[in-house]
């Protein structure tokens, strides 16, 4: 656990690695992931929650986390042997925290393997080590077999995304595609024509 469990303050400057927060005249830089740079967006102000990582024991990097739930899961990917801060940041900036919580939960090493730096024995150390044990990325499991890991709904993803759509607007336009229109994934057309309309 950090010494420094929060920062509030003034984002100086932001890029999607890494930022910089002044809070009481010091300036604070923090390792980020894509995700908490997605959230950051525009905003001229923010807390980030912390974690330090010893890379040796008087070296420390300081990580900061949009929400507590993303610091936590980084926590858990940390406490694998063989992934360290860099590794798991990378992980949270390649997958959301559902998708995987349901890689590490369906022992779906394919797609840890698929992030860069994470070979074949670091991933199924990964889904030994916490498959089951996700807390509060547990939820929602029964909904990622049916459609974050089908095969229809990533081509229809992709299509959006070469059609100029943000992954991040095009994946919830596709989500509420499927959960409140009742679009079946085995469609991609139609599953995309569906998403469209979501935008």
């Amino acid at each position: 656990m950090s010494l420094i469990n929060y920062i509030k303050g003034y984002i100086t400057s932001k890029n999607p690695a890494h930022v910089v927060i002044e809070a009481g005249g010091i300036g604070y830089g923090l390792l980020i992931s894509l995700n908490t740079f997605s959230k950051l967006a525009d905003q001229k102000e923010a807390q980030l929650f912390v974690e330090s990582v010893y890379v040796r024991d008087d070296n420390p990097r300081f990580y900061g986390f949009y929400d507590e739930e993303e610091r936590e899961l980084f926590r858990k990917l940390i406490s694998v042997s063989g992934v360290g801060g860099a590794s798991a940041l990378l992980m949270l900036s390649s997958l959301s925290a559902v998708e995987i919580a349901g890689a590490i939960n369906t022992a779906n090493v394919t797609m840890l393997k698929s992030i860069k730096g994470i070979g074949d024995k670091t991933a199924q150390r990964i889904v030994v080590d916490l498959k089951g044990k996700m807390g509060k990325h547990e939820g929602g499991i029964a909904q990622i077999l049916t459609t974050s890991y089908n095969k229809n709904k990533d081509e229809a993803l992709l299509a959006l995304v070469t059609l100029g759509f943000p992954k991040p607007a095009a994946e919830k336009a596709l989500e509420k595609a499927i959960k409140q229109q009742g679009i079946s994934t085995e469609n991609v057309e139609l599953l995309i024509k569906a998403a469209l309309k979501n935008f």
